[in-house]
């Protein structure tokens, strides 16, 4: 699975040439769920067709390209996550695979729509887990209600043997790696006792590859908490040399070989969920010592203009919530319409969320339940 990250976000966003076409699709991991998958995705499709009725023909084609593409493959709807996502534009494409499900809808506009990808990246309850052994080391990452392995950079290492290379010691090599069974993190096996010494420090050794590699390559452009779950002597060895701000006090103590996935992500669910509730409530708190200073907005013509002239520093948004039209820029007026299934109909939260960023301003999708009062967006102004 290829992890959404900040950067990605901000490639998208960029996208200003339209006609841009985005298909969002609820897919199914399993069969007979995943059945119906690829009629759906049909459907939507043909959504995107009639809008484009007035685009030249070979405009059209050259659009739809990308989904036509994946009609008829086969292969491709065997391997799907919760979620899809088909972006294209003139002579772009996009198709990734979601952890979180999302609603059937397409838009064409002027901008790609990105919120249900921004709700993937910026909601408060994603997490990754790195699942490390003595011997290798695993990736997921997901949320409350899913839990997906991450294939990992080349520049992580996932054994010892990839980490150390020649410089592992022998005892090492006489090791097998079980991976994520039973045995993964049991007691090491070696034929040498005299030489145990040089094999705790080759651990220690292969943690901090592991500890920068990952903290780099996968925590920092994620953004986003890291439960460690490894046996509990591990424990306390990894975080003594680990130098990853996102790294949570509070681990999961197990050989994560000995867990199924479901159990995995139950048990890493457990070790999150106190600091998700924390960060909603430190974010809400935020907003109400902005508004008591009059530094904040909830009113959504008001949180538009404060975006349009960058004042943003923190948006609280409805995960649940669309609202349909868009935001023109010149007159600096929220346009809605009353019509979300036309395609060509925008939604303004995903503008608002948009020119937040792009300001560098802060975004956090929560639930509606959580948000400050009964609207839909909460902002946090500069000045």
């Amino acid at each position: 699975m290829q992890m959404l990250t900040r950067e990605l976000l901000f490639d998208l966003m960029k996208q200003q040439d339209g006609p841009c076409l985005s298909l969002y699709l609820q897919t199914h991991r399993h069969h007979p769920d995943n059945a119906g998958d690829p009629l759906r995705f049909r459907h939507l499709v043909e959504q995107l067709e009639k809008s484009l009725n007035d685009a030249p023909e070979q405009q059209r084609a050259e659009l739809l390209a990308p989904f036509r593409k994946l009609e008829h493959d086969k292969q491709f709807w065997q391997h799907t996550q919760n979620g899809l996502v088909v972006l294209s534009a003139a002579g772009k494409s996009h198709v990734l695979h979601l952890l979180r499900p999302v609603e059937d809808f397409t838009v064409v506009a002027d901008t790609w729509h990105i919120k249900p990808l921004l709700r993937q990246l910026h909601t408060a309850d994603r997490f990754q887990v790195l699942c490390l052994t003595r011997v290798d080391v695993r990736l997921y990452e997901g949320n409350r209600d899913t839990l997906e392995e991450v294939d990992l950079p080349a520049p992580v290492p996932r054994t010892v043997e990839a980490a150390l290379g020649s410089e592992l010691t022998e005892p090492y090599q006489k090791v097998s790696s079980y991976g994520m069974g039973p045995a993964g993190g049991g007691d090491m096996r070696h034929g040498h006792g005299s030489k145990k010494d040089e094999v705790e420090v080759d651990t220690l050794r292969f943690f901090r590859v592991v500890d920068d590699a990952i903290t780099e390559h996968c925590s920092k452009p994620a953004g986003v908490p890291l439960v460690l779950v490894c046996l509990a002597q591990y424990q306390g060895e990894f975080r003594s040399l680990s130098k990853n701000p996102h790294l949570l006090p509070d681990g999961v103590s197990i050989d994560p070989g000995a867990l199924s996935a479901e159990q995995l992500r139950e048990k890493a669910w457990q070790a999150i969920a106190p600091a998700y509730a924390k960060e909603i409530a430190l974010a809400v708190d935020a907003f109400h010592v902005a508004q008591a200073k009059g530094l904040g907005a909830q009113a959504l013509d008001d949180t538009v203009t404060a975006a349009l002239e960058g004042r943003v520093d923190t948006l609280l948004v409805s995960a649940e919530a669309r609202i349909p039209g868009r935001i023109d820029v010149a007159s600096m007026q929220v346009c809605k319409s009353d019509d979300f299934d036309d395609p060509r109909v925008g939604d303004v939260l995903n503008d608002v969320t948009e020119l937040v960023l792009l300001h560098d301003g802060e975004t956090l999708v929560i639930p509606q339940a959580s948000m400050p009062g009964a609207s839909n967006v909460a902002a946090i102004l500069r000045y």
